[in-house]
């Protein structure tokens, strides 16, 4: 069966998802290679990314004439219901989800022997392939990436959705950065129904590390994420230097290390609100949006959404 799609793409990085897949080859074993067929008029060029449940690759489309990026169910879970209805979803999700900032689809099938989506392939490398051969962004950078990725919240969260793993690999630099991967994204109601841990564990906020002593989870989760990667993307390291994939979660025992003293106190004030322990103080993407504008007065490319949204005054203002 194939689940009719949008005609909007999702990005996915040339650059950085190649080097991730090279880099791998010698290692993993991929279910596919160069000139298989995943679908008709749809073949492999190269392998990509490999999670546990998917594996990635560049692929050209002879309906769409293009490279296009394919995220196929890996051949050990093709048997996994759950992991078929867990692509069924991400195929529904990137369906009504429209946004420049946030990754787009051309389609999918979800039966047979090849599930997949087809996701648009994105030029630029990730922020934390960036982070970690450059160190920290300027100011240029980083100020239009806050901006952008807030604007992509702000959305979403109307849309009553939340993203749930906002972090540097799942934000592709290009112009506009793209945010990308909405595989553990959930409805608000389904966010809050949560009982286990899910995101990666460094980016999480306390209350997706633990939502019966934190709360229940909600778009505060998604700001939090924002928060953490402005963080890392100012200082060039994580706000709690311990806090790594499948290591205990530091976030939930105390505060942020300091930004370094550099950073525009303005700046350092939303991030670190972005972090604050209770979910209900953190601000709203578009605070964040607020907060972030006039520090962009300065620089030569002015990316100020204020200018296009309406300002919401209390009714008889």
């Amino acid at each position: 069966m194939t689940a009719p799609m949008a005609a909007h793409h999702e990005v996915r990085q040339p650059s950085l998802l190649s080097f991730q897949g090279r880099s791998m080859l010698g290692t993993q074993r991929w279910d596919l290679v160069e000139g298989d067929e995943v679908a008709p008029g749809r073949r492999i060029i190269e392998p990509l990314g490999r999670g546990e449940r998917y594996q990635t690759y560049l692929a050209t489309d002879a309906h769409l004439l293009t490279t296009v990026v394919v995220k196929v169910l890996r051949a050990d879970r093709r048997n996994d219901a759950r992991a078929r209805r867990g692509l069924l979803a991400e195929a529904r999700m990137l369906e009504r989800i429209h946004h420049p900032v946030i990754v787009r689809a051309f389609g999918a099938v979800v039966d047979g022997q090849q599930p997949h989506i087809v996701l648009e392939h994105l030029e630029g490398p990730a922020l934390s392939t960036l982070l970690r051969r450059h160190g920290p962004l300027p100011l240029r950078q980083l100020l239009p990436l806050a901006i952008q990725i807030g604007a992509a919240l702000h959305y979403l969260h109307a849309e009553r959705v939340v993203h749930l793993d906002i972090k540097p690999r799942n934000i592709i630099m290009g112009a506009p950065p793209r945010l990308i991967d909405l595989s553990v994204a959930r409805s608000f109601a389904a966010a809050e129904a949560l009982e286990d841990r899910v995101g990666t564990d460094a980016y999480m906020a306390p209350e997706q590390v633990d939502p019966a002593a934190h709360g229940p989870v909600g778009p505060g989760a998604d700001v939090w994420g924002l928060g953490v990667t402005l963080y890392e993307a100012l200082a060039g390291r994580r706000p709690w230097p311990g806090a790594a994939d499948g290591a205990a979660h530091p976030q939930v025992r105390g505060g942020p290390a300091p930004l370094p003293r550099d950073v525009p106190r303005d700046l350092a004030d939303i991030v670190l609100a972005c972090l604050r322990p209770d979910a209900a103080a953190r601000p709203a993407p578009v605070e964040v949006l607020d907060a972030v504008e006039p520090l962009v007065a300065a620089l030569p490319t002015r990316p100020v959404l204020s200018r296009l949204r309406p300002r919401f005054r209390p009714s008889g203002e």
